[in-house]
């Protein structure tokens, strides 16, 4: 059993205690690891509508650098986890192909904050995620999902000027696989939102 494995989530129903329920959404290029992200995270079953990749969808899915892609998802993943005995986050893995962006604006509704999902080897793939979430002013945190066989190993800060992010969007290094990682970026986003919430309250 390897560590991914080892760290699957035990399914728990949600505790009557649950007062809180916030919505996020986990976003990113075509094969960067969301559905992984959502599955390994969640408390629950996750849903989600993961087809078997066709001939129809070649040379229409760009599957350059994802030769062991064989599904990909066709509307959203959805999953949940308690963060604590009152506060609930509600996941939502968008896809990834450009032919499913039609999607994003409506799963955008009523997010409070969002996760980009990032593979260095396809990194310009992360550019229309960060652009629809900066044009619906969506707060959100970035995530690069580090893959074995990626050698380059790019520093986070090559990474940041890359993407051209500002100072205060945190980013981090994370392995979608492992439930520990994944429940550590959401933890994160939670607290980017909460300390963006405490600004707004004291800005006269």
């Amino acid at each position: 059993m390897d560590s991914a494995t080892s760290e699957l989530p035990a399914r728990t129903p949600l505790a009557d205690a649950a007062e809180t329920g916030l919505k996020i959404v986990v976003v990113g290029g075509f094969g960067v690891g969301k559905t992984t992200l959502v599955r390994s995270v969640s408390e629950i079953r996750p849903l989600n509508t993961e087809e078997v990749m066709t001939e129809a969808g070649v040379g229409v899915d760009q599957t350059d650098g994802l030769p062991n892609k064989t599904t990909t998802t066709v509307a959203f993943d959805f999953g949940r986890i308690s963060l604590n005995e009152r506060m609930v986050l509600y996941l939502f893995g968008a896809p990834g192909q450009e032919r499913f962006w039609f999607l994003w604006d409506r799963l955008f509704s009523g997010t409070l904050g969002a996760v980009v999902l990032v593979d260095t080897r396809r990194m310009s793939d992360s550019w229309y995620a960060i652009d629809r979430l900066e044009h619906h002013r969506t707060p959100f945190v970035v995530a690069v999902n580090r893959f074995h066989d990626d050698p380059s190993e790019f520093p986070l800060e090559e990474i940041r000027q890359a993407l051209a992010l500002p100072e205060h969007v945190p980013l981090i290094d994370c392995d979608a696989r492992l439930r520990s990682s994944g429940k550590n970026v959401l933890i994160t986003l939670v607290d980017h939102l909460y300390a963006l919430a405490i600004a707004r309250e004291t800005t006269p």
